[in-house]
């Protein structure tokens, strides 16, 4: 019976531990990924700017073939809107908020399943050999504690998939 006692103290004191560091790291995060493609601006946004072209370039659609997808809203730029149900991925929707034809894209992406929600732009910059992409999200975890584990790992769990996602675009864009 010690042993229980002792073993319930050590996990209610690890509880509170993981709790009150919880409180003191950021709710905040933000990830931000960029490649450089061989290809005009305009050819590259041509590839941003509409929802149902996002399936050919990100990745998360890729893990889940039976995920289901609808658009509503715009057909592109600013006001079009898509979402998505997936067992494997989650429930989501983006909004395009913002278009600036062969500039960028700012869009709000939300999670309904875990009343999560973030902002994101691709911003296009045109040089000399083709156009430097730049993808960034960020967003806030709010007050829960727990979550704020998540904000410090975003960067670890979403910005692998942003370089996939790019160089999946750069192939696409460089055809």
């Amino acid at each position: 019976m010690k042993i229980l006692k002792g073993l319930l103290i050590v996990i209610a004191g690890l509880a509170v531990l993981l709790t009150l560091v919880g409180f003191l790291l950021p709710s905040q995060f933000r990830v931000e990924r960029s490649t450089e493609i061989r290809a005009p601006a305009e050819k590259v946004y041509a590839l941003i700017q509409d929802p149902r072209e996002w399936a050919r370039w990100t990745v998360w659609n890729q893990r889940d073939p039976n995920m289901k997808m609808s658009y509503a809203g715009a057909p592109a730029g600013q006001g079009a809107k898509w979402s998505w149900q997936s067992q494997s991925e989650g429930n989501g929707a983006m909004e395009f908020t913002r278009a600036e034809p062969g500039r960028l894209i700012e869009y709000r992406l939300s999670f309904p399943d875990f009343g999560m929600s973030s902002t994101g732009v691709l911003t296009l910059t045109a040089g000399v050999t083709g156009t430097r992409v730049s993808w960034s999200n960020e967003g806030d975890m709010g007050a829960n504690p727990y979550l704020h584990y998540f904000a410090l790992l975003m960067d670890r769990m979403v910005g692998p998939d942003f370089e996939q996602g790019l160089a999946r675009l750069k192939m696409l864009a460089e055809k």
